[in-house]
């Protein structure tokens, strides 16, 4: 693929995000064209999202997270004026109309919950669940395995190879809160919890420690209906090589012939193909 036919995939960074390199090196390892951005450049229209293709939230500590985990950022995202008077979250809006992409990662994922992007099952960017404290009461920074939701709505896990993954968890409040009967009935129904919590047979698991945080639905990880908004707890980009793994001796001994890839690349690798697709 020539590079001006690359896939475009833009990294916000600022007021606290710190995983913006490893998301960007991610990418470029799945073939895509990644620029890192600060927020205000595009706050103050020196760049625009409209020239991507894939939007990326990553993980940090926005604000410092002194008031609910990327609730300001969220707040930020949903009120701040860009410099020609429009609201970014109206920005976001017409880059999910033109059949783009949006991921959240941790922090991120926090951020797309409380702006409401997800689960966004009544299609008004209304908030509908939350993400609070571990009932560990602690942060947890360890990996976890996690299982993928067969027939999921997402090209982000369209990977059918996908079952289940281990990837890296970072987080103090990851547990998802869903705010009433009727939420629940519809992220079941329209199958948005697409990464769940996992035991050692992969059997989604409500106990500690395999759920790092006690989420309802054992949830790892959450889509819109529309499968183009994807957000989850663990680190997909902290996962691109095999070596990232802490048991990578005894998965080399078991299978020699192992990919020395991550298992976290193909969340990329998938997200790639899709949007260089031209089947948007």
């Amino acid at each position: 693929m020539q590079n001006k036919e690359m896939v475009k995939a833009l990294v916000v960074t600022g007021f606290g995000i710190n995983c913006e390199e490893e998301m960007a090196a991610a990418y470029r390892l799945a073939g895509a064209e990644a620029v890192i951005l600060h927020l205000n450049e595009i706050f103050e229209e020196r760049d625009s999202i409209h020239r991507y293709d894939i939007l990326n939230f990553p993980g940090g500590f926005s604000f410092g997270d002194d008031i609910g985990s990327a609730r300001v950022l969220a707040n930020k995202f949903k009120f701040k004026k860009m410099r020609s008077g429009k609201r970014f979250i109206d920005d976001i809006r017409e880059f999910l109309s033109a059949g783009k992409y949006i991921m959240g990662v941790c922090n991120g994922f926090q951020a797309l919950v409380k702006m409401g992007l997800l689960p966004n099952t009544g299609g008004g960017f209304e908030q509908e669940v939350t993400l609070t404290h571990n009932d560990s009461g602690k942060f947890e920074d360890r990996w976890v395995r996690c299982l993928i939701a067969p027939e999921n709505p997402t090209p982000f896990l369209s990977d059918p190879g996908m079952h289940s993954i281990d990837l890296p968890v970072r987080h103090g409040e990851g547990k998802l809160v869903i705010r009433d009967e009727n939420v629940k009935a519809a992220i079941l129904e329209k199958k948005l919890n697409v990464m769940t919590y996992a035991d050692a047979q992969d059997r989604p698991s409500p106990r500690y420690p395999e759920n790092p945080n006690g989420s309802e639905l054992d949830c790892a990880g959450l889509c819109d209906p529309s499968g183009q908004v994807f957000g989850l707890m663990p680190h997909p980009e902290a996962y691109l090589s095999l070596y990232n793994h802490p048991g990578w001796p005894k998965k080399k001994r078991e299978c020699p012939d192992i990919s020395e890839e991550g298992e976290g690349l193909s969340v990329f690798r998938n997200i790639v193909g899709k949007a260089g697709s031209g089947q948007q």
